[in-house]
């Protein structure tokens, strides 16, 4: 993780360098002039690119949000502590899960996504930091727990959000894909999960365009 952040926020240097590294290093200057928050299921669960401060309260007040899902984890950077500090101040629980974009999440990963979703405070927030793949991959899998079909679930992965299945990211594709083959309208997809879900073999059969790389990897520098 690229980051000049060091120390914290309670000094006017640090919360200096705290913003200039995220808007600069952390491309959070892209996500000031635009966002793809969207509900997942309205009253429920939301999505967005990681969201700078201000948004985030403008959310709270909009859809009432009460826990934000980091898949971003602990990065440790200017985005990351301002985020959480202004969390801690609006009283939302703030639960760190990270994950990857470019391959499918190992089994207890995606256990623990699963469990995020069932037990977190609703409505909840789910982010990355595009907003695109793994915002877009906790969204599909929040639909399939309460039950809705793969093909439903999948709109969370599109180009609408800024995802791009030909890219690495694809592999979150393959994943809502395999369940589909394998568990669906017989297996719940958390006991599929639980049971059947092999990110080895997945991971094995996927193999991203060219084209997509170079957009998602080099030019948009997603995680």
């Amino acid at each position: 993780m690229d980051t000049i952040f060091r120390g914290g926020l309670d000094t006017p240097a640090g919360r200096r360098r705290a913003w200039v590294d995220s808007m600069l290093v952390d491309h959070g200057v892209l996500r000031l002039a635009w966002t793809n928050a969207g509900p997942v299921l309205p009253g429920r669960l939301y999505r967005c690119n990681h969201p700078p401060p201000g948004r985030l309260s403008a959310m709270v007040r909009r859809w009432g949000i009460r826990s934000v899902l980091n898949l971003r984890g602990a990065t440790g950077n200017g985005s990351d502590a301002l985020s959480r500090e202004r969390a801690h101040h609006l009283g939302l629980e703030f639960i760190d899960l990270p994950m990857q974009s470019g391959r499918p999440p190992p089994r207890e990963r995606l256990l623990a996504l699963i469990d995020a979703l069932q037990t977190m405070r609703e409505p909840g927030l789910a982010h990355c930091k595009s907003g695109a793949d793994r915002a877009g991959f906790a969204g599909a899998v929040f639909l399939l727990l309460q039950g809705a079909r793969v093909a439903e679930a999948m709109d969370q992965l599109s180009l609408r959000w800024g995802h791009l299945p030909r890219s690495r990211a694809g592999v979150l594709d393959a994943v809502l894909r395999a369940y589909a083959r394998e568990g669906e309208g017989g297996v719940p997809f958390a006991d599929w999960a639980r049971n059947a879900y092999d990110p080895n073999r997945i991971a094995a059969g996927f193999a991203a365009g060219r084209l997509g790389a170079l957009l998602n990897d080099r030019l948009l520098r997603r995680e």
